[in-house]
């Protein structure tokens, strides 16, 4: 069977050469596809990753060069003719929804020899930093929710000042910090996730972009995981400190329950600390394996807690039994939906079948056919459930009844499947839906990927076709992740772009990106790569003006 996807070289006839180096490019079709960027067309691309961009000797009235101090090399500019590149905010056309072709994929030696310039950052670099970093939305969210519960303990400190003992009832108090470790466990609960989507993914494409694009950052989610489980702690810290206070002054007598209370803030305060980004990027197993184990064991010390306080209530003169006591406890009942949703997700703990299919020394694809997977959604996977798990954006299969993982080359248990792949893994819970869902709130999207990042993106364009233009970098794409995975490129996107970093090194993204954006009339940018590189690129679209979204890493 002849390979779908043709390279292209270096050298060129003079002919070829004549219709590859316009002087100005002529977008054909405004709405999305444009015959200008047909790869097949450029196929003088052949050229170092030192001479990308070279060609700064085209001006243009409609862009202009990015400023010395950008983080990204700014492109050569290009004169765009824009009379037919006018917005456009009806329906995507026939053509728009068309995703396969007889047209071949190409991989080009080398990104476009002429690319659309790169205009200046906006605001100023302490602004930008402020923006897109310190209150990145993720922060905002947190900050919402930690600044919501401090207010709420400033007012009860004011209205019992004057109580004593010293301070606001210690039942509320920790009330309050039962009630936010369940909104920090909900947040993150698999049905919850899924059903939120469904329900920001629902936003219609009448509604303007600039509300769009906001809506666009849900998967910001995490932020109020943390902020409500910082504010958990904050609250059972200030529970600890009364209880402490009492009976060190001897009017709660009660050792136990301070003591547990201790222990309690101990592993609470430890789930914190290896949480922190920067622990939690470089010791992950280990952040993993504190978040999973301290929080079970503080789960139980809630539940122990619960009835020591209630036991020493139900022993003063004319109180209710231990019984009612419990019952009548708001932290009872929020510490047993903690505990369903703990428990709920390993009630589906199972062994399935794998047939794990090698596509190279750096890659591997595991085929699933346990079940029939549903758009846009990831799953994790285990060989030692009480260990780690890694997550996984499925791709549907042509069947409609099965689905599969691109696995690449990226830590030790990664490197481990590839060499001596299982024929069996754990899953677990319910599959979850990615990120990448929130694309389809933007009628037409670019998607920016590097290696095996065209997993994700496959996830979400075969099993959710729409008018969408792939630049992927990666070495040796063919011999990498084989024909299979280089057919569904060419029906996602038969115009991609693919560039062989083997052979050019390394593209400037953000250019590419920006260069795709602008030409194909594009309303977001969505990239798929490694931590540095998607922040690279999401910072360097946004600050420009440009919807962009990617991963956040916040588990």
């Amino acid at each position: 069977m002849e390979s779908p996807v043709k390279h292209s070289k270096g050298a060129v006839t003079e002919s070829e050469k004549v219709q590859a180096e316009p002087s100005t490019v002529i977008v054909a079709d405004a709405r999305f596809y444009s015959e200008s960027m047909i790869t097949a067309k450029t196929s003088y691309l052949g050229c170092t990753a030192e001479d990308t961009f070279r060609d700064n000797s085209i001006s243009s009235k409609n862009t202009s060069n990015s400023s010395s101090d950008d983080l990204e090399k700014g492109a050569g500019p290009i004169v765009i003719h824009h009379h037919e590149l006018e917005d456009f905010d009806g329906e995507p056309t026939a053509r728009e929804r068309r995703h396969c072709s007889t047209q071949p994929a190409m991989i080009s030696d080398g990104p476009p020899g002429h690319t659309v310039g790169l205009p200046v950052k906006r605001n100023g670099r302490i602004w930008r930093g402020l923006r897109y970093n310190l209150f990145s939305v993720y922060q905002r969210l947190f900050s919402v929710c930690l600044i919501a519960n401090m207010a709420t303990l400033v007012v009860l400190l004011a209205q019992n000042r004057q109580e004593t003992p010293w301070g606001p009832d210690r039942t509320h108090v920790a009330t309050a910090a039962a009630a936010n470790v369940l909104a920090a466990f909900l947040i993150r609960q698999e049905h919850v996730i899924n059903a939120l989507y469904a329900i920001f993914c629902a936003t219609p494409w009448w509604l303007p972009l600039r509300v769009r694009r906001v809506i666009a950052k849900f998967y910001h989610f995490g932020g109020v995981h943390s902020g409500c489980a910082v504010s958990a702690t904050v609250w059972f810290s200030f529970f600890t400190a009364l209880i402490t206070k009492d009976f060190a002054s001897g009017n709660y007598n009660q050792p136990g329950v301070v003591a547990i209370a201790h222990v309690l803030l101990a592993l609470l305060l430890s789930i914190c600390v290896f949480a922190i980004p920067k622990f939690r990027m470089v010791n992950h197993n280990t952040f993993e394996a504190v978040h999973r184990f301290a929080g079970w064991i503080a789960v139980g010390l809630f539940w122990v807690l619960i009835l020591l306080v209630s036991k020493a209530a139900s022993d003063m003169p004319g109180a209710d039994s231990l019984g009612i006591k419990v019952v009548k406890s708001p932290a009872f009942w929020l510490v047993m939906a903690v505990t369903f949703l703990t428990i709920l997700p390993w009630l589906r703990l199972r062994k399935v079948v794998a047939f794990p299919e090698k596509l190279s020394n750096h890659a591997i694809r595991i085929h699933f056919k346990y079940m029939k997977m549903g758009p846009i959604l990831g799953l994790r996977i285990s060989d030692n459930p009480l260990k780690e798990w890694h997550a996984f954006a499925s791709i549907p299969a042509a069947d409609g009844q099965s689905f599969s993982l691109i696995v690449s080359d990226a830590g030790d248990w990664t490197k481990k499947q590839i060499g001596d792949p299982g024929h069996a893994y754990w899953v677990r819970g319910i599959p979850i839906t990615g990120m990448l869902r929130m694309a389809i709130v933007f009628r037409r999207i670019i998607m920016v990927t590097t290696g095996s990042g065209i997993g994700p993106v496959l996830s979400m364009l075969v099993s959710h076709p729409m008018p969408c233009r792939l630049l992927w970098s990666t070495p040796d794409p063919e011999k990498t992740y084989g024909e299979n995975i280089m057919e569904s490129v060419c029906k996602v996107d038969p115009d991609a772009m693919i560039i062989n970093t083997r052979v050019s090194g390394r593209p400037d993204m953000v250019a590419l990106a920006y260069h795709l954006y602008v030409q194909s009339n594009a309303e977001a940018v969505f990239c798929i790569s490694n931590a540095s590189l998607t922040r690279k690129v999401v910072y360097g679209l946004e600050s420009r003006g440009v919807p962009a979204y990617g991963p956040i890493w916040d588990s």
